[in-house]
């Protein structure tokens, strides 16, 4: 029987994937086996010796203290994509709000109330206020083109915009997505210094806190339309207030609201609606809850952020996990205790990421508890897990 810890209500979607007979819910567990979060902040909380895994339904992983889960060998899955779509649809709204003045017009015309008969003509005399261009023909520079990114650029492209996309990092599959009409981008600071908009889909991280700030926007276009649904702390606020006063930024979207930004009638502030579908809740929950029972009952990782991805099918009766530093000779440190106990291995795998190395052996035997100690003891080894 496994025990799952719930911090944020989770969707029943996930949560039916996992039979009673085998795993036990409940949010105030003091020793899960795995945890499912959202939103929750993790930084400080402290981890029972039994927690295997933490699964987080949604991209962001800055409310897990990643480096400490590491340490401990705990790995940290996240659903990348599950949300795509619902995120990819607020910007394609924001490129719309961003031009056209929707939202102030609107709010202008709330203001009309009580005006009688006048409001028809005060509407068509007051209209001009809130014009703007259309997007059709413009040119959008995407930063980062992972699930999100690449959805963004080819819908950008299906609606007749010119699309520039920046990323150093694109992997092979969303390479493949990508229409064949995006413009590969050479450097940031050519999206910065040619797009008419720019929407942002990078991970908050120490290389991308404050990537908006006043050099880049010295070498923005003038009228620029930022759209960030990403994180906050990657745009620098008061730079970005600067950009809007001297008309550098014509407007900035944010799913991120803080004090400074709130009133401002160039900056939208939506209030962190991006994921809020209940299809990208269902999405996420589902591949949040799959992942961590591939995980504790075979030993798979796929999506995690601090362990390398590691599937194998099954041989033999005993499967060994281990997780240790990436430094040599780990794996034949434990091969040798096996064969020294005369357990023959029907099947290895051995993957890294990082300075962490992950191995799945299927051996013909049992692991006693004598085996199991042997190796654990190796320097170097993070965790140990059998699975029978």
């Amino acid at each position: 029987m496994f025990n799952i810890k719930m911090l944020n209500g989770i969707s029943e979607k996930g949560l039916e994937l996992l039979p009673v007979d085998h795993y036990k819910l409940s949010n105030d567990a003091e020793n899960p086996d795995a945890i499912l979060v959202r939103s929750a902040n993790m930084l400080e909380m402290e981890f029972g010796p039994n927690l295997k895994a933490i699964a987080r339904a949604g991209a962001g992983v800055n409310n897990i203290p990643i480096d400490k889960c590491t340490q401990k060998g705990i790995v940290v899955f996240n659903t990348p994509g599950a949300n795509a779509n619902g995120v990819k649809e607020l910007v394609l709204a924001s490129l719309f709000l961003s031009s056209r003045r929707i939202c102030q017009g609107i709010n202008w015309a709330q203001s009309l109330k009580g005006k009688g008969d006048e409001v028809p003509k005060l509407v068509e005399k007051g209209k001009s206020q809130f014009d703007g261009p259309e997007i059709k023909g413009k040119r959008i520079g995407v930063i980062g083109l992972g699930a999100i990114g690449v959805m963004v650029a080819n819908d950008a492209v299906s609606l007749g915009m010119e699309v520039i996309g920046y990323d150093p990092f694109i992997s092979v599959n969303a390479a493949w997505g990508l229409s064949s009409s995006v413009i590969r981008a050479t450097s940031l600071d050519q999206i910065m210094s040619t797009c008419d908009y720019i929407t942002v889909h990078v991970p908050l991280g120490s290389e991308t806190k404050g990537m908006f700030n006043k050099d880049k926007f010295a070498i923005m276009k003038k009228g620029a339309r930022v759209i960030n649904l990403s994180r906050g702390g990657l745009v620098v606020n008061k730079d970005m207030l600067e950009a809007l006063e001297n008309e550098t930024v014509a407007c900035y979207v944010t799913d991120f609201p803080e004090d400074e930004l709130i009133g401002n009638d160039k900056v939208i502030t939506i209030p962190h609606l991006g994921a809020s579908t209940p299809e990208s809740e269902e999405n996420c929950a589902v591949m949040a809850v799959n992942q961590v029972k591939d995980y504790l009952e075979r030993g798979t990782i796929k999506n995690s952020v601090n362990f390398p991805d590691c599937d194998m099918v099954r041989s033999g009766s005993t499967r060994i996990l281990t997780a240790h530093e990436n430094v040599p000779n780990m794996v034949g440190q434990v091969t040798t205790i096996l064969a020294n106990n005369k357990l023959n291995i029907a099947d290895m795998l051995t993957h890294h990421k990082n300075n962490i190395g992950f191995n799945m052996i299927d051996v013909d035997g049992k692991v006693n508890e004598q085996i199991y100690q042997a190796v654990k003891s190796i320097p170097g080894i993070k965790m140990v897990r059998i699975i029978e």
